[in-house]
């Protein structure tokens, strides 16, 4: 299985990326930081580190350095897989990189405009300029999958504000663009399909709560709902299931989390437990009930 996964150097994409290599997957780990230059985000993560960690997991990790917002990067990018494997499988879009770019419960007039517009590159073109690019390759063989990354579902986003209107459209826009290319992708038996992951444990969101991987419930007493949160892993897992399921058509279009596909599959987060944090949001967040977290993992 040749894969491409486009923002893997940390967070939701390496964990995708290493979960690939897992399967026996060559994974193609795109991103803008390595050991020899850091992207604006300046993160110490590279994807270099994710190949390696795609390779011990039993797969071919293989870091290119591109940015995706440049055409003929990632024109450079499909022609060498093409060179190399003459074959796509699956393509993931989780590039990203817009942390520092939004500004939260700030209305659309205050916002800096330079940084929503970025913004909206960032997570929306250059999903476009590489599915352009790389779907001819993928198309060339039957039953290929497209995976794009996003932040709540359709169905959760379309009836609640995102605390930015760049943000919002920059997410739900993400979502739509899985349902359009499932369109395009039917006649050659491809899937594509809208993939969030729940509270995520990011290499920056534990640098953000002051605490590790290891150490990660100490920030529950700040922020209970993190009590349901889930590491890159499970998302992971998630794109595995969907990459080696023979019946996977029937995901295409939708926009599913990573916690619904864990139920469907039998694959569980590092720990073995099942984060649902979108249906505590829903059922315990958004309402003020009292429950114990332990029962939405």
């Amino acid at each position: 299985m040749i894969t491409l996964v486009a923002g893997a150097t940390r967070g939701t994409g390496r964990g995708i990326a290493v979960a690939l290599g897992a399967a026996g997957a060559t994974v193609y780990c795109t991103g803008r930081t390595t050991r020899d230059q850091r992207s604006e985000m300046n993160r110490p993560e590279t994807i270099e580190e994710t190949a390696e960690l795609v390779t011990a997991a039993g797969g071919t990790g293989i870091a290119v350095r591109v940015d995706h917002l440049d055409p003929a990067q990632v024109k450079a990018l499909v022609e060498r897989i093409d060179q190399e494997q003459g074959r796509l499988d699956v393509l993931v879009n989780d590039v990203w990189g817009a942390d520092a770019l939004w500004e939260w419960t700030t209305p659309v007039w205050k916002h800096d405009l330079d940084n929503g517009l970025k913004l909206l590159r960032l997570a929306v073109d250059t999903h476009l300029i590489t599915s352009h690019h790389a779907l001819p390759l993928l198309i060339r063989n039957k039953g290929g999958l497209v995976v794009e990354v996003t932040d709540g579902t359709w169905e959760f986003n379309a009836t609640r504000y995102r605390e930015s209107i760049f943000y919002d459209l920059a997410k739900m826009a993400v979502n739509r663009l899985a349902y359009a290319q499932a369109q395009e992708l039917r006649e050659y038996d491809g899937a594509a399909v809208a993939l969030t992951p729940g509270f995520l444990r990011s290499e920056s969101m534990l640098e953000h709560f002051g605490v590790t991987e290891a150490t990660w419930r100490d920030a529950v007493a700040h922020q209970p709902t993190f009590a349901v949160s889930e590491t890159p892993a499970f998302a992971g897992r998630a794109v595995a299931a969907l990459a080696t399921d023979p019946d996977r058509m029937r995901w295409s279009g939708k926009s599913v989390d990573s916690g619904t596909l864990a139920k469907e599959y039998g694959f569980t987060d590092v720990d073995g437990s099942r984060p649902d944090v979108w249906r505590y949001i829903v059922e315990v967040e958004e309402t003020g009930a009292r429950a114990d977290p332990l029962d939405y993992r």
